[in-house]
């Protein structure tokens, strides 16, 4: 709808015409949606590709590389009840907060019993493997907090200005009705520019093309 006064204000302007100033600030308006309206869908993306990958290394995490240690846990845990209990696979429906949590306490608890994980089978390597898809899993994490953060700052930006805009077109309006009141076909432009569903059409416009019914004969 503002492109759409503003496209309007632009055809019609003439020097020194009292809505110049008006026009201007809703032009910077306009520009100050598009950027926030950027930042907002560019924020979803981030939060949906992060997620993506989230998922990605979440399955590793579980099905490889905590299912490995877990598996050479229980073997220790045969001589020693309480190392064995360190080494559970956390819950495939648990929140990505606890998943990560009972992950790095699996890592702490493989770091300092490595030599006695390494003689009951496990690779050395997998220490090191397993620190590496935490710390992914953990920016995957920190970068949709921050596709959150854009979307909710932008979207609350957005609104502010949505609301300035239209007060801006408000007061268009009048200054529009005062200069074009007499001419109706001008007027109508107007009024399908201001309109926030988007501009007016006809009913034949809107009637699509084979609408008849099968069989209706005229009278």
């Amino acid at each position: 709808m503002a492109v759409r006064v503003r496209d309007f204000l632009r055809a019609h302007q003439t020097d020194g015409m009292p809505e110049g100033t008006v026009l201007a600030h809703l032009e910077e308006l306009v520009e100050r949606a598009d950027v926030l309206a950027a930042q907002q869908r560019d924020g979803v993306v981030a939060s949906r590709a992060a997620a993506e990958q989230r998922a990605g290394v979440r399955r590793a995490l579980q099905s490889k590389l905590l299912r490995c240690l877990a598996a050479v846990g229980a073997a220790a845990g045969k001589e020693n009840v309480e190392l064995g209990a360190q080494f559970r696979l956390p819950k495939t429906r648990a929140s990505n907060s606890a998943f990560v949590t009972m992950a790095r306490g699996m890592l702490k608890q493989a770091t300092a019993q490595k030599d006695l994980l390494v003689s009951r089978g496990m690779m050395a390597k997998l220490v090191d493997d397993l620190a590496l898809a935490i710390a992914e899993f953990d920016k995957t994490l920190e970068a949709t907090r921050a596709g959150r953060r854009d979307h909710v700052g932008a979207s609350a930006d957005l609104r502010s200005v949505a609301a300035e805009i239209a007060e801006q077109v408000r007061l268009l309006d009048g200054l529009v009705r005062y200069r074009f009141g007499d001419n109706a076909e001008l007027m109508g432009a107007w009024a399908s520019a201001r309109n926030v569903e988007g501009p007016f059409r006809s009913h034949a416009e809107e009637k699509p093309a084979g609408s008849e019914v099968p069989g209706a004969v005229a009278a």
